[in-house]
């Protein structure tokens, strides 16, 4: 044993093994408490990264639904603006056939005009023609 104690390795090493004892537990603690302060540091991301997660499909889900409304709102405007065309060609139809009827009638009222203008002039012609001869017939 005396052998052993002479030995200077046997020294180093028991050197080494009262500097681990000594340091090993304030560097355990420095050490566990980086190791608790990095896993508090990342579970605070994580956390964080849930919640932006959270907000992020929150908000896809919003605009996804007011998409969907604007489509609807799209699909409801041009829908009536359909309806609405049919509704003003189907007047503008109507106006078409009151107007022309008007005109055709007024046509007729005018052709019925001109005849019985002109019935009454071949009348007064007749009468006036009678009336010559008439006066031929008598001054002769």
């Amino acid at each position: 044993m005396m052998h052993v104690l002479a030995d200077p390795e046997f020294w180093v090493l028991l050197a080494v093994l009262v500097f681990i004892a000594i340091v090993w537990r304030p560097m355990r603690r420095f050490i566990v408490g980086t190791l608790d302060q990095r896993a508090m540091r990342i579970e605070g991301e994580l956390e964080e990264a849930r919640k932006l997660r959270e907000e992020a499909e929150q908000l896809l889900a919003e605009y996804q639904k007011r998409q969907r409304e604007a489509a609807a709102e799209a699909q409801s405007i041009v829908a009536h603006a359909r309806e609405e065309a049919e509704r003003i060609a189907s007047q503008a139809a109507r106006d078409l056939e009151q107007s022309l009827e008007r005109r055709q009638r007024l046509a007729e009222e005018r052709i019925a005009q001109a005849e019985s203008k002109a019935m009454a002039e071949i009348r007064a012609a007749a009468v006036d023609v009678a009336i010559d001869a008439a006066r031929q017939v008598i001054v002769s």
